[in-house]
C-alpha cells in the first residue's frame, strides 16, 4: 500500500495510529473529531493526520502538561495551583474569593495566591524603587489614563530593581510586592507607600466617605484572580519567554484594557449613566428590541450569575446605595433580557456609588489583577516551560505537482 502524504493518513494507517477498528474511526469522523476529505483518485478518503495525532494525544495519559501538546479547545490548557473557577465564585489556592473578600485585604489575597508562607512581601521596608527616569516619565505622562501611564514606568522598573530577576521563590514574592506598591503608586499619581493599598486608594479617590475603603476593599480582593482569563493568559506567555515580573505585568494591562475584558467597565458604566437619566423600562424594552447587549450583564463561566457581583452589590446595598442600581434595574435586564449582572456592572454601581469618574473602574480592576498576574507569572516562571500550543489549522493543502 502506498505510503499517505504527511498531513494525511488512510483509514488503515489512522484506524492503526489509533488503535481502533475502521468503524470506531468513522464514527470519530462522524463527530467531527477527526476531518476527511475525498482522495486524489476519489476512491477512497484520507484523514488529517494532525486530528488523529490530537486525538491520540487526548487518550493517551501523558505526564507532560496540557498546554504543550497539541492545543484542544475541550481540554485545559495548562495545570496551576494558584486559582479555579466555581459556580460559587473563584477559589485562591483552596480558599473561596467571596468568603475572604468579607474580610482580607489585597495584600492577604496576593500573599495567598503567591503561597508565600515564610515572608512577608509587603514588610514597611519592601518599597519599589523609582529612578530618575521613572519618575520623569510618571511626571510626563500625568495626564495620561492610568493604564498607558503605569505602562510607561514599568518599561523601566526592571532596571531600577536589581532584584528583578531573582529565581528565589521569596524572592519573586518580595518583587511582586514591590510591583503591587508601585502600580498603585504610579495610578494614583502618588509615591509609593507602605500603608494598606485599599487605605491609599479610599484617601485618593473618596476621602469624605467612611465607607469608601471597606467597599474598595472587597471589590480588590474579589477581582485579585480570575484563572486564565485573556491577560492572565497573556502573562503566562510572556512570562513562559522569561521575561522578568515587571515586564510580564506590562502584557498583562495591555490585555486588560479589550472592550471585551477589563475594559467592559467602562461600557458598563455608560449603560449605568444612561439608565439613570431617563425611564429604564422603556431603553431596555428599546435595547432588547434592537437585539442591544448590555454591557456588564452575563458571563461566559456563570451562567447563573456572578457571585463576585452578588457579594458587591450585597454589600452596597448594606451602606446605603440607590436601590435602582442594586435591584430594579438588573431584574428589568434578567427579566427582559435572560442575563444575569456580573463584576463589571458591580464596579460600575460602586463608582457611581463613590462619585468617581469614567475609567476608574478600569484603574481598580488594573490594581486588583496585579496580584494575580504575578501569581501566574511566577507559577510559570517556575515550571520553565515555554507556552506553545498548537493552531487548527483550516487553509488550504498543498497540492501536488503536476507530472
Amino acid at each position: 500500500m502506498k505510503k499517505s502524504a504527511g498531513l494525511y493518513l488512510s483509514a488503515r494507517e489512522a484506524a492503526a495510529e489509533l488503535a481502533i477498528s475502521p468503524a470506531t474511526l468513522y464514527a470519530y469522523v462522524s463527530r467531527g473529531l477527526i476531518r476527511s476529505e475525498p482522495s486524489s483518485d476519489s476512491r477512497a478518503h484520507r484523514y488529517r493526520a494532525d486530528d488523529v495525532r490530537a486525538l491520540k494525544d487526548r487518550r493517551a495519559p501523558s505526564a507532560e502538561p496540557r498546554a504543550f501538546r497539541n492545543f484542544d479547545a475541550d481540554l485545559p490548557v495548562l495545570d496551576t495551583a494558584v486559582s479555579t473557577m466555581t459556580d460559587d465564585g473563584p477559589v485562591y489556592r483552596g480558599v473561596d474569593c467571596v468568603a475572604l473578600s468579607e474580610s482580607a485585604t489585597l495584600e492577604h489575597a496576593a500573599t495567598l495566591l503567591w503561597g508565600a508562607v515564610s515572608i512577608d512581601p509587603f514588610a514597611p521596608d519592601n518599597l519599589p524603587v523609582m529612578s530618575e527616569a521613572m519618575m520623569a516619565v510618571a511626571h510626563a505622562a500625568r495626564d495620561a489614563a492610568p493604564i498607558e501611564r503605569t505602562i510607561g514606568v514599568l518599561a523601566l522598573a526592571a532596571d531600577a530593581d536589581p532584584r528583578a530577576f531573582t529565581r528565589a521563590a521569596e524572592g519573586r514574592a518580595l518583587v511582586g510586592g514591590r510591583i503591587m506598591r508601585l502600580v498603585i503608586a504610579v495610578m494614583l499619581g502618588r509615591k509609593p507607600a507602605a500603608l494598606p493599598l485599599h487605605l491609599q486608594l479610599a484617601d485618593a479617590w473618596a476621602p469624605d466617605r467612611k465607607d469608601a475603603a471597606d467597599l474598595l476593599r472587597r471589590a480588590l480582593v474579589l477581582l485579585a484572580d480570575h484563572e486564565l482569563n485573556a491577560s492572565t493568559f497573556t502573562v503566562r506567555c510572556a512570562a513562559s519567554t522569561g521575561l522578568n515580573l515587571y515586564d510580564a505585568m506590562i502584557a498583562g494591562l495591555v490585555a486588560l484594557k479589550g472592550p471585551r475584558h477589563g475594559g467592559a467597565g467602562m461600557l458598563a458604566s455608560q449603560l449605568v449613566r444612561t439608565l439613570e437619566q431617563g425611564d429604564v423600562a422603556a431603553i431596555v424594552r428599546e435595547r432588547v428590541a434592537l437585539g442591544e447587549r448590555f454591557p456588564g450583564f452575563g458571563h461566559g463561566v456563570y451562567h447563573k450569575g456572578d457571585p463576585r457581583a452578588s457579594a458587591l452589590l450585597e454589600q452596597l446595598a448594606r451602606v446605603g446605595a440607590d436601590r435602582r442600581f442594586i435591584a430594579e434595574i438588573p431584574e428589568a435586564i434578567a427579566e427582559a433580557a435572560g442575563v444575569v449582572a456580573n463584576i463589571d456592572y458591580a464596579l460600575a454601581v460602586l463608582m457611581r456609588t463613590l462619585g468617581l469618574p469614567p475609567g476608574q473602574e478600569l484603574a481598580l480592576f488594573a490594581m486588583a489583577r496585579t496580584a494575580g498576574w504575578i501569581a501566574h507569572a511566577s507559577e510559570q516562571l517556575r515550571n520553565g516551560n515555554l507556552i506553545r500550543p498548537r493552531a487548527r489549522y483550516t487553509g488550504p493543502m498543498p497540492r501536488a505537482a503536476k507530472a
